[in-house]
């Protein structure tokens, strides 16, 4: 019974966060055509699958209500894994040397700002 509990709560829990953060699109292209038909600029976050502070940011900050508000209201938004081949390309022509890396581009893709390190929810809207 105690199993099913907790399961039933993370199940809860889940659902009730669902679509409160950062919607991400699944592509560069996407986000530079979604930015220019919005007139909005892109936000890239660039990881990889083993970066400990990558992954904090995915399962803690981006997921926040807060971040979630603020981020789709103002940017269009793109998790890049910079180990993929797209990745490998962008993190060149971006010089992605450390990760995270957070990405700001004006709807044509020329880059507006770069930082390094992981954020926490008001540190990524500053």
């Amino acid at each position: 019974m105690k199993k099913i509990s907790v399961l039933l709560s993370f199940v809860v829990l889940t659902l009730a966060t669902l679509g409160q953060g950062i919607r991400f699109v699944s592509s560069y292209e996407e986000a530079l055509k979604k930015a220019s038909d919005s007139k909005k600029p892109v936000f890239i976050d660039v990881y990889t699958q083993w970066c400990g502070p990558c992954k904090m940011m995915a399962a803690q900050t981006f997921p926040l209500k807060e971040v979630g508000d603020f981020f789709n209201k103002n940017f269009i938004s793109l998790q890049l894994d910079a180990e993929t081949p797209e990745g490998k390309i962008l993190a060149e022509k971006y010089g992605v040397h450390a990760y995270p890396t957070l990405l700001f581009l004006d709807y044509k893709g020329t880059l507006l700002s770069k930082e390094s390190g992981a954020r926490d929810g008001k540190g990524l809207i500053e």
